[in-house]
């Protein structure tokens, strides 16, 4: 039997300890997640994610990524720079796998994601 899972309230969601944001731009930057699913495959993960304001970049080569915005405000940009979004809470946000580019958080961020790294074979 497959069970079903309900996860509610999502802006309220308990994350894990606040550390620095690894590819961060801004010195001081900190995020969060709380990952609450996996697939037996681990081809997908759902989570949710919070990041205080700053810069940093981000690399989706290897697996593309959904983003629902639940609070705050960003701006994210191709690594290009052909190509810029501005997401707010109820906002989705879809990073194609192969995807690179830059996320300006302007005020504090929750989301809830889904990554999703195609099988390569």
């Amino acid at each position: 039997m497959i069970s079903l899972l309900t996860f509610v309230d999502l802006a309220t969601q308990k994350f894990g300890e606040f550390g620095d944001e690894p590819t961060t731009l801004t010195e001081g930057q900190k995020e969060a997640s709380s990952l609450l699913w996996s697939s037996e495959d681990g081809h997908t993960t759902i989570g949710v994610w919070e990041c205080t304001p700053g810069r940093f970049t981000a690399d989706r080569t290897k697996a593309g990524e959904y983003c629902h915005i639940l609070s705050g405000r960003a701006s994210v940009t191709n690594a290009d720079g052909n190509g810029s979004r501005d997401v707010e809470p109820g906002d989705l946000l879809v990073l194609p796998q192969g995807w690179t580019g830059e996320w300006v958080i302007h005020e504090h961020i929750h989301k809830l994601f889904t990554i999703n790294a195609s099988p390569t074979g």
